[in-house]
């Protein structure tokens, strides 16, 4: 638990914490990598989670870890890239749950590892449906849930979106395009106690990253540019976010959160 703060009119005080208890919380491309750790973490420190993945059969592992240390988890399989399926996944979550009170916008693609000038329209599509059209409207339809209540809203983004990566110019527009979506929604859900915020992580080892990762030539150059020395690993990230989705964040909205090993420094 944090320091008691009182209220500005010192009639009631408030304690700040990173306990999540009774908040429903939804993380999506929960099946692996940085999703993954940012489920078992919330559900660690008490969060319901909904995990969300393009297909069933890879959340189930990671609820059956969350239930076997005590914790709530339920899966639901939705295409991010699809804006059908982001409705009919929010209507399930207000049927279910009647509320949302955190956002996880995790799921990402880099379908294409090439230069700009040789992209073909295929790679500028699915890039930008599931990195930024899909995390728009999560963050439209899931706030409507919120807006009774007040929540936490994470999108992660990158470093990439700061200092764009070499054969890596869409993804990298598109997590630049994800920092400037954060700051325009936390100006405009403010008023109803929402508050939205970025993660940006440095390199992380996952099977997203594994192009880069799995050639030594090119892991070496960037670990080359990290001055602590190392790639990350998710649970690394997770920790970060359960500050941003909790209320030990409570006058934190609009921020971009850089967890790099001080590679933009």
């Amino acid at each position: 638990m944090l320091t008691l703060i009182l209220s500005k009119d010192n009639k009631e005080d408030r304690v700040l914490s990173f306990s999540l208890t009774d908040k429903i919380a939804l993380i999506t491309g929960a099946s692996r990598g940085i999703g993954e750790q940012i489920a078992l973490t919330l559900a660690e420190n008490g969060a319901h989670c909904i995990l969300v993945s393009r297909k069933l059969a890879g959340l189930e592992s990671v609820v059956e870890k969350i239930i076997h240390h005590g914790g709530k988890a339920e899966a639901i399989a939705c295409n991010m890239g699809e804006l059908d399926q982001i409705k009919i996944l929010m209507a399930e979550v207000q049927a279910r749950h009647g509320r949302l009170d955190i956002l996880i916008n995790n799921a990402a693609a880099n379908p294409y590892f090439g230069e700009m000038l040789n992209a073909e329209e295929w790679a500028w599509d699915k890039t930008n449906q599931v990195n930024l059209k899909g995390p728009f409207f999560m963050t439209q339809l899931g706030a409507k849930l919120m807006q009774a209540r007040g929540g936490s809203i994470v999108n992660v983004s990158s470093v990439n979106g700061v200092r764009p990566a070499p054969m890596q110019g869409i993804y990298s527009i598109t997590k630049a395009a994800l920092i400037a979506k954060t700051k325009a929604f936390a100006k405009e859900l403010a008023a109803y106690k929402i508050r939205v915020n970025a993660l940006l992580p440095g390199m992380t080892e996952t099977k997203f990253s594994s192009i880069i990762t799995e050639n030594k030539e090119i892991e070496k150059e960037v670990i080359a540019r990290i001055p602590l020395g190392r790639i990350a690993m998710p649970a690394e990230m997770a920790g970060a976010v359960l500050y941003l989705a909790s209320e030990a964040a409570s006058y934190t909205t609009g921020t971009c959160l850089i967890c790099d090993g001080g590679m933009l420094a």
